[in-house]
């Protein structure tokens, strides 16, 4: 298996889990707090994707989707447009309420898009270019795009976890 072949499957499974995670759910759902400082779904799916989104746009060389696309203006969320989510508090986790699953969905569907379209053309020479010289050692883009798979696979496990804490009893919440 070649290396963009394997990056390409492992970001092409991100876009169904996070269907499974937000399908059927109320806006209500979706914003709700598992407790007061915790994360809601709505947090947890725009942060991964606005993670993923800034990563690959920055090493990609193009625009981030969130703006490219329009996706800042349909979310709505009144947070400034490159806000990601990094280091939120809890006044500005608060903030992010969508209106609908299927605007987290888009949103998300059409980062995953520009991901795996980034990726596909990767080899692995590609992968060691430094794209950050930041931190000791560099950081190269094999390194930046593993970090954020990782990154959107802890958080969508978070978002699926709360998932379960909400429809606990009912017969949405089974996997």
């Amino acid at each position: 298996m070649e290396s963009s072949e394997l990056l390409v499957d492992a970001f092409g499974r991100l876009p169904s889990t996070v269907r499974r995670v937000v399908h059927g759910l109320s806006a209500k759902e979706l914003n709700s707090r598992p407790y007061p400082d915790g994360n809601s779904i709505s947090w947890l799916i725009w942060h991964l994707a606005r993670v993923e989104d800034a990563q690959v746009a920055d090493v990609a060389g193009h625009q981030q989707v969130w703006t490219a696309e329009g996706w800042v203006d349909r979310v709505g969320l009144p947070l400034e447009a490159e806000d990601t989510g990094y280091g939120h508090t809890s006044e500005q986790v608060a903030k992010v309420q969508v209106q609908s699953a299927e605007v987290l969905q888009g949103y998300y569907d059409a980062v995953s898009a520009r991901t795996v379209a980034f990726v596909s053309g990767l080899s692995a020479a590609h992968l060691d270019r430094v794209v950050d010289t930041s931190w000791d050692p560099p950081v190269t883009l094999g390194v930046r795009l593993i970090s954020s798979l990782a990154d959107c696979l802890e958080h969508v496990g978070q978002a699926a976890y709360v998932r379960g804490m909400l429809t606990s009893g009912s017969s949405s919440g089974s996997s």
